[in-house]
């Protein structure tokens, strides 16, 4: 069987009690995106949360609207239809989910800028383990870079594609988030972002290539002064070598 919309649904209660009990939910409003059939949804209910749910198919919205019309009736949940990466959000604390495969990089990100208590957020394995790879290394990327930067991430456990209907030809891996302050001090949130971004689309380029690219972006006498200024180990090193601190550094540099 295909997945419908890349959304493969949990189907072993085991695991899925197993999921809703990392974190104590009891009154606390939390977030779910794509509940599919609603197996987790239930689960949360159950442990006393408050619960915003957003699915994007109408058809999996008609049939939650139906199995939990007492729950919405009593306001303990609330279905939202709509892309979670576009739809505005509802304030909550935490966020339990099985992501969709396909929205896991543009819905994290997301999180990280709306901010939230604590996410148990299930990925694919192989992109969990480009969030976790660390800086300084080959594995690490745009997506590891901004994650550490700020949050504080580990693994809780992996999945077998039987966990889920229809099974994903990918193990999948729970992941608890936790946003932090960056380890170094950022000056302009947006800056350090586009940094990022830039230096891992040149990624095979080193730190001065990519920064004398951007001088349409910053100005060529910003450049300049960054460029003069920086540590040339660091303007000689590709964006995989540098550490978290190094691209603070950077950052902070244009943004002064």
């Amino acid at each position: 069987m295909r997945a419908y919309r890349d959304q493969h649904f949990l189907t072993d209660p085991r695991i899925v009690a197993r999921i809703a009990d990392i974190l104590d939910i009891s009154g606390r409003i939390v977030l779910e995106i794509g509940p599919g059939e609603g197996i987790l949804t239930e689960a949360l209910l159950e442990r006393g949360a408050r619960v915003i749910s957003v699915e994007l198919d109408s058809t999996l919205i008609e049939r939650l609207s139906r199995r939990f019309a007492s729950e919405i009736a009593d306001g303990s949940l609330t279905l939202l239809q709509g892309d979670a990466v576009k739809v505005p959000l509802p304030p909550f604390e935490i966020v339990m989910a099985n992501l969709p495969y396909s929205i896991s990089s543009p819905i994290t990100f997301r999180l990280l800028d709306i901010g939230f208590e604590a996410a148990i957020l299930m990925y694919q394995k192989e992109f969990a383990d480009r969030m976790m790879a660390h800086p300084g290394t080959r594995d690490c990327g745009r997506l590891s870079i901004m994650l550490q930067t700020y949050a504080r991430a580990n693994r809780c456990f992996d999945l077998p594609p039987g966990a889920f209907s229809p099974p994903p030809a990918v193990r999948s891996t729970v992941m608890w988030i936790e946003p932090r302050e960056p380890l170094f001090p950022i000056h302009d949130r947006k800056i350090y972002e586009d940094l990022v971004r830039e230096l891992f689309t040149r990624r095979r380029k080193t730190v001065q290539s990519t920064l004398k690219a951007l001088a349409g972006m910053f100005g060529k006498e910003k450049i300049d002064s960054v460029v003069r200024d920086l540590n040339p180990e660091i303007l000689s090193s590709r964006p995989e070598a540098l550490y978290l601190e190094d691209f603070a550094t950077i950052s902070n540099q244009l943004s002064s």
